[in-house]
């Protein structure tokens, strides 16, 4: 009977062979980066708002910073407003 191999199995199989991963550690970095790319805007700004704010930054310089790193994601969406972050923090 053939093995059935999801389509990360060449991936997971790459990493194990070039980093010091075992299988499962490998298995679970392209989850994590897979569920990081799932990641929509409006979820990207909402995490990033928290994370900027315990960081004890005020909006001003929160939605500025959030403005700066949007179109460097991996599929930047169309360059938001910092009115347009806010409501999508506070709606």
């Amino acid at each position: 009977m053939l093995e059935r191999r999801t389509s990360y199995e060449d991936l997971i199989d790459h990493l194990v062979r070039t980093t010091p991963l075992h299988r499962g550690e490998a298995g679970r970095v392209v989850l994590d980066v897979l569920a990081y790319f799932d990641e929509t805007a409006e979820e990207f700004v909402r995490r990033r708002h928290r994370e900027l704010q315990a960081k004890g930054l005020v909006n001003a310089e929160i939605f500025e910073r959030i403005g700066e790193e949007l179109p460097h994601r991996a599929v930047a969406p169309a360059p938001l407003s910092a009115r347009q972050l806010r409501r999508i923090v506070y709606g």
